[in-house]
């Protein structure tokens, strides 16, 4: 693999970037002639994990590193721009005072989102500020879903925690044209529901609801009667939904403290309640459009418990999420849509994997600056392959980085799914919960034997599914507290690498399932480039890190791969 070239672009390209820094996870992302040609989080750039520093306006930084990596991967200067597409429209906003959500903080966002223009001229050199292009934030996310899904017609649903003035979009797009049919205007909003119980269970808000999700698993819908009352749709497509007194329900969680029975089950019942809700959502839109297909985004959408049961109960045959659904997918959404303004047909997003990615000479380079010992071996994914099977934990450091918060095989930690110390040791390297559980990555082909009641394929964790009971006992690691998993099925076409890892793993074990997480550490933003990557491996309990064709091993497994070259085999 040589070292990544510029991907460079013809001069007669339109050229579209997408910014989303008003809220949280600000992100760039580049679109030429309505192909996606890059994307990053600049948390990955600042190691600021959502780009949220510990000070309330940081939340509205600038992916200024983000930016300069996407013009400067396609060989782009700012000058040459076409249009920046920015993710929210202060046009938009309330009045001041007219919105009850509204504080000091939202008044200075909306102003902050008017200088944008200004801002972006200091951070990009070069550009033009009247090519700025503001693009509502519920625009944004669904067309981050629409334009990017592979359907000519569909339903789009958006759900996040605010926008301007509003939560919700739902849609109905054909020839690439919204229809917008609802919208649900603040303070109802079934994202800040759900980022307000976040607070109250002890976790971090807009950040751990996933966590949340996690923990319902553990519990009972014992509270759903009360939440039934404050929490519901209408018959306009929209919801009435407005965080109760959770305090009555059960006791907040501090600093220090644990969790307890009733905190599971409020979590439960809260995550019982949203799936209510969106399955008559999207019945409301099923009904209202005809529409086989739904595409959705917002944060929302990344709950993947809520995505499952969408799909299992609800009215459409087909559902595709977004895989950077939460507000960093707004960039790519802002951009596609300007594209698409601009008379350019965007084309459906082929992959994830539009971060990153350096040649092998680099990797080599950094693993040298390093002074580690490594070697360049013949076949990494039975090097892989080989250490998983004998229960090695391996940091995998593969191609252009992921978008979105899901690790797909590209900057990922592996495990082997038997053993069930497996998901105890990898929260414990990564610094996290206990409750929370690990994911399976297994070949698209085999998915059905082992998953049901999800989609297949799922290439990009989004969806729960069932663990056939009798495969259950032979993957305990990847197998949550209620007997499902969040799957990422493994295409070989796109990713053969990957598929390799797998069958290899197979030959030696019988079971073609490895265990996948991100590469990172508790409070750190997944692993971006070699420098992250060699820090965490240092840093961690881990046994050896793939980087790109180089291995590196600790120095105890390094002495047993030795003696295994010379027949003796070192567990």
């Amino acid at each position: 693999m040589a070292d990544a070239p510029a991907e460079r672009v013809a001069p007669v390209s339109k050229l579209v970037l997408g910014i989303n820094a008003v809220f949280h996870d600000p992100a760039a992302a580049l679109v030429v002639d309505g192909r996606v040609v890059a994307a990053a989080e600049e948390e990955r750039f600042s190691r600021r994990k959502h780009g949220k520093p510990p000070v309330a306006f940081s939340t509205w930084e600038l992916p200024e590193a983000a930016a300069s990596w996407c013009l400067e991967h396609a060989g782009i200067h700012p000058g040459e721009l076409d249009a920046v597409a920015y993710s929210y429209d202060p046009a938009l906003a309330p009045e001041a005072g007219a919105d009850v959500t509204e504080n000091t903080w939202e008044s200075l966002r909306t102003l902050y989102a008017k200088r944008a223009p200004l801002f972006l001229r200091t951070a990009l050199p070069g550009l033009d500020p009247d090519v700025v292009r503001f693009v509502p934030h519920h625009v944004a996310h669904a067309a981050s879903a629409y334009l990017a899904a592979p359907f000519d017609s569909c339903a789009v649903l958006t759900l996040d925690g605010r926008g301007e003035s509003t939560s919700h979009l739902a849609g109905h797009v054909r020839g690439g044209e919204l229809e917008v049919l609802a919208q649900q205007a603040l303070p109802h909003s079934l994202g800040l529901v759900y980022e307000s119980l976040t607070a109250h269970l002890g976790f971090k808000r807009a950040s751990d609801e996933y966590k949340v999700m996690a923990l319902a698993s553990y519990g009972r819908p014992s509270y759903l009667p009360e939440l039934r009352e404050a929490i519901r749709a209408t018959e306009d497509g929209g919801f009435q939904a407005l965080a109760p007194d959770w305090g009555r329900l059960a006791p907040a969680v501090g600093d220090g403290e644990e969790w307890g029975q009733a905190h599971a089950d409020l979590a439960s019942s809260v995550q019982h309640r949203l799936e209510e809700v969106m399955l008559d959502l999207g019945r409301w839109l099923h009904a209202r459009t005809g529409e086989r297909s739904l595409a959705m985004a917002g944060g929302v959408a990344l709950n993947c418990v809520a995505n499952s049961r969408l799909w299992q109960e609800g009215p459409f045959e087909e559902v595709w999420v977004q895989p950077a659904a939460g507000d960093s997918g707004t960039a790519l959404g802002a951009a596609l849509e300007v594209s698409r303004a601009l008379g350019d047909e965007p084309r459906p997003m082929p992959t994830a994997a539009l971060g990153r990615g350096f040649g092998d000479g680099e990797l080599g380079g950094w693993i040298e600056h390093a002074g580690l010992p490594f070697e360049r071996v013949e076949d990494v994914a039975e090097e892989a392959a080989a250490a998983l099977a004998d229960n090695q934990v391996v940091a995998w450091f593969q191609g252009r980085s992921e978008f979105g918060p899901r690790a797909l095989g590209h900057r990922s930690l592996l495990a082997d799914p038997r053993d069930p110390d497996n998901l105890e040791r990898l929260n414990e390297i990564k610094g996290r919960e206990q409750f929370r559980p690990v994911a399976p990555m297994v070949l698209a082909e085999r998915a059905a034997e082992i998953f049901a009641g999800g989609p297949i394929p799922s290439p990009y964790m989004l969806f729960t599914h069932r663990v056939d009971p009798a495969w259950r006992e032979r993957i305990p690691a990847v197998v949550h507290v209620d007997g499902t998993a969040r799957i990422q099925t493994v295409d070989r076409g796109s990713e053969p690498l990957m598929a390799a890892v797998l069958e290899a793993f197979e030959r030696r074990t019988g079971v073609p399932v490895v265990v996948n997480t991100s590469l990172n550490t508790a409070g750190r933003p997944m692993v971006d480039d070699p420098r992250d990557a060699l820090e965490c491996f240092g840093s961690a309990p881990i046994d050896m890190l793939v980087l790109g064709p180089y291995v590196v091993r600790k120095p105890a497994l390094a002495t047993a791969a030795a003696g295994d070259s010379e027949g003796a085999r070192v567990r």
